[in-house]
């Protein structure tokens, strides 16, 4: 397959299209004497030119950070984790500075197309492809591969020119045929009689480039630094986790390296008069007191002062705890794997330790079935519903399940059946915790199963939440997941609000919508906060006067964007409940993904983990220079470094402080239903990102999984089943 090399000109004509940067502007607006102008925006832009300049000349970038394939390291799929730097210029109090943090990326390793084909597939070996590849390997090769460009080896003086892969053969290379000279030949003939070229591997197909040339996959070499788009499965995430995550000294000292490397190429940045301190910036910051938790009146402990973030159930009773007399275990799995009477040990552990805890379990001894994990799941569920309820004779209010594995398919399957079908709730557990009961499992299993069931797990003195408790106020959580890059437009967002029901603050409902992909504004937000005003209303007797809503997922960027649509749609929604409902708001924008890391000068200062201490918090030097924000670490660390959540407040009419909403925000992290820890976010945000992650598992039709690409699902249209009404205000966290 010969390909003759096209010579084209092309016209370039270069405009200056704006006006000269002036600095001073900039100047001003960091002094807080000016507000953000489009000068200091493009005065910040050109920095960031300036800085990132000479470093992306000599490594590969992807936004705004840089990587070298020197610190890399292979995980399974055939790809490879990038360790580079992240750098960004960000105007902060009085002075311009670099943000700089570790980075990691994922590229497709380079070398031997079949080397990689054969990793992709898992084989071990490249004898294991002499056999062919199935229907089913066919398909993920070609998905993984698609786009992927590559060199042909095979010709010396096309080593250089690159091709771009579009899809594979149907057919091997010994039967792919195509027209030569007015005559039929397959490309192993070909390569046969132009190159001397005998094929290895006749029997795998050719990878199609452009304009329809056929290539065998032995004479393709994978160009490097090419970024691997798709998601990760499971097992590789875990793999790039590992080697990812540093503990806080480990990191500081690789950012200190990244500065040098920075400063090592300042050439660029000399000719503009930029210079980058070799010095992490020392901030003042203050570590708040942690929550007094509050659990029943007849607990042992009735109060506890958490340590670090962290308690424990000891000695403790749930604050309210709901009543389990009808349900049912159905294991995923054969009674030969897994007998009643080994199912039975655990059921009557997990009853007595939640009878213990404060849940009322009158039936712990609930009827057992068995299901086929590849059967009919939904039959299954049913099944288990009706014994349930007949076993008791009353309706059905959980099912426990027990899985073989942690498999997505089934889990996803076993909460769309429960949530959109049958209507009851359910608790999952994994088969390796059955085996050999602890009573700090069943513990945590508790937590769940109580929420689910309309309980109430522990609680926060009114002082400690005053703002919500004083008035009534209810707390809003926003959230937007997309669709894995790659996998097409055709694909919805899920848009998810969660509200709080009560005084105090510990029950949620929830309201779902599916938008356009890709969209961050919530399209029916506004009656998606009517909905959630009303279930307060039916729950409360009043109506909310103060509107606390917490965004997540939004750049700075969409500021502006997000600030005039949501708020506007928060106060449509109050007066289209009734036209002289006003109730105050204040709109709160949280971030977890950035690059903003704190680390403590003195060791004695920090948790387990070497992080700072849970309650650290920062309001001055490193944040904006006029507006609302500060970063709060509220939990524990447990493995690497922790990432603090930004707060940027973009409209208040509630007239907060820095202390208060401070305070506040960081009391509310202990209010967790499901678990005993303070938590990164406050739990409006973290139910809502629970909520659209669990939306996901309720499409059908069509596949919304986002390790699946466009062309695996078909292009079928995606449809959502709807959570049942008595599920939406207990199921938040349903896990």
């Amino acid at each position: 397959m010969s390909n003759k090399k096209t010579i084209q000109t092309f016209q370039i004509i270069i405009r200056k299209v704006g006006k000269d940067i002036v600095m001073e502007e900039l100047i001003r607006f960091l002094n807080e004497r000016s507000s953000m102008t489009n000068n200091c925006k493009t005065a910040i832009m050109a920095l960031d030119v300036i800085i990132g300049y000479q470093v992306s000349t000599a490594h590969v970038t992807v936004g705004r950070s840089f990587f070298t394939q020197k610190e890399s390291s292979p995980i399974a799929g055939g790809v490879e984790v990038w360790r580079g730097y992240y750098q960004s210029a960000r105007p902060t109090r009085g002075k311009m500075m670099i943000n700089i943090d570790l980075s990691a990326t994922v590229f497709y390793q380079d070398g031997p197309l079949i080397q990689l084909i054969s990793k992709i597939l898992k084989l071990g070996s490249l004898d294991k492809l002499r056999s062919g590849l199935s229907e089913r390997d066919h398909q993920m090769v070609e998905r993984t591969i698609k786009n992927l460009k590559i060199r042909v080896n095979h010709r010396a003086e096309t080593r250089t020119s690159s091709f771009k892969i579009e899809k594979l053969t149907q057919t091997p290379a010994s039967s792919t045929m195509f027209e030569k000279d007015g005559n039929t030949i397959n490309v192993g003939t070909y390569f046969q009689n132009t190159y001397n070229k005998r094929l290895i591997y006749p029997f795998l197909p050719c990878v199609v480039v452009r304009r329809n040339i056929l290539l065998p996959l032995e004479v393709c070499d994978v160009i490097p630094g090419q970024r691997y788009m798709r998601k990760l499965n499971g097992g590789q995430m875990d793999e790039m986790m590992a080697l990812t995550r540093q503990n806080p000294s480990i990191r500081t000292n690789m950012i200190r390296k990244g500065v040098k490397i920075l400063n090592d190429q300042t050439e660029f940045m000399q000719q503009f008069g930029v210079k980058v301190s070799d010095k992490m910036a020392v901030v003042d910051a203050r570590v708040l007191p942690a929550p007094t938790i509050i659990y029943h009146p007849s607990s042992r402990e009735k109060h506890i002062q958490p340590i670090n973030g962290t308690w424990n159930l000891r000695n403790k009773k749930l604050a309210i705890g709901a009543t389990l007399g009808s349900w049912c275990v159905l294991a995923f799995l054969s009674s030969d794997v897994f007998p009643d009477n080994v199912i039975s040990t655990f059921v009557r552990e997990l009853a007595t330790v939640c009878q213990d805890t404060g849940m009322n379990v009158p039936n712990k001894n609930p009827p057992i079935l068995h299901a086929n994990p590849q059967g009919n799941i939904e039959e299954s569920l049913k099944q288990a519903w009706l014994k349930a309820g007949n076993s008791a004779k009353a309706q059905p209010q959980l099912i426990l399940c027990i899985l073989p594995n942690t498999g997505q398919p089934l889990y996803a399957e076993i909460k769309r059946v429960s949530d959109t079908v049958i209507g009851v709730a359910t608790q999952c557990v994994q088969i390796k915790h059955t085996r050999k009961t602890k009573k700090q499992y069943c513990a945590n299993v508790c937590l769940k199963i109580n929420v689910k069931l309309g309980g109430m797990n522990s609680s926060l003195s009114p002082e400690q939440i005053s703002f919500i408790s004083d008035r009534p106020t209810i707390l809003m959580g926003a959230d937007v997941t997309h669709p894995a890059p790659g996998s097409g437009n055709e694909r919805p967002s899920i848009a998810a609000v969660t509200a709080s029901v009560d005084s105090k603050a510990s029950r949620y409902a929830a309201s779902i919508r599916i938008q356009r992909g890709r969209t961050e504004i919530i399209a029916d937000l506004g009656n998606m906060v009517k909905e959630l005003l009303k279930a307060f209303y039916q729950t409360c007797g009043r109506k909310p006067e103060r509107i606390l809503f917490y965004r997540d997922g939004v750049s700075d960027s969409q500021f502006e964007n997000v600030k005039a649509t949501e708020v506007e749609a928060i106060k449509t929604a109050c007066h289209a409940l009734d036209n002289k409902y006003n109730p105050t708001i204040t709109f709160i924008v949280v971030q977890k993904r950035h690059h903003t890391r704190i680390f403590p000068i003195d060791g004695g200062d920090t948790d387990a983990s070497g992080n700072c201490l849970p309650g650290t918090v920062i309001n001055t030097v490193i944040t904006h220079p006029n507006e609302f924000d500060f970063y709060l670490q509220s939990h524990a660390g447990l493995l690497g470094t922790s990432r603090p959540a930004h707060y940027r407040v973009l409209y208040d009419e509630n007239g907060f402080n820095q202390d208060a909403l401070q305070t506040l925000s960081y009391n509310l992290c202990y209010l967790y239903a499901r678990c005993t820890r303070s938590i990164s976010l406050v739990p409006p945000v973290y139910y809502a990102h629970l909520v659209t992650n669990r939306a996901k598992l309720h499409a059908r039709g069509g596949s919304f999984s986002d390790t699946e690409s466009e062309e695996s699902a078909g292009g079928a249209a995606v449809a959502f089943g709807e959570v049942k009404p008595d599920l939406q205000r207990v199921n938040i966290t349903n896990k």
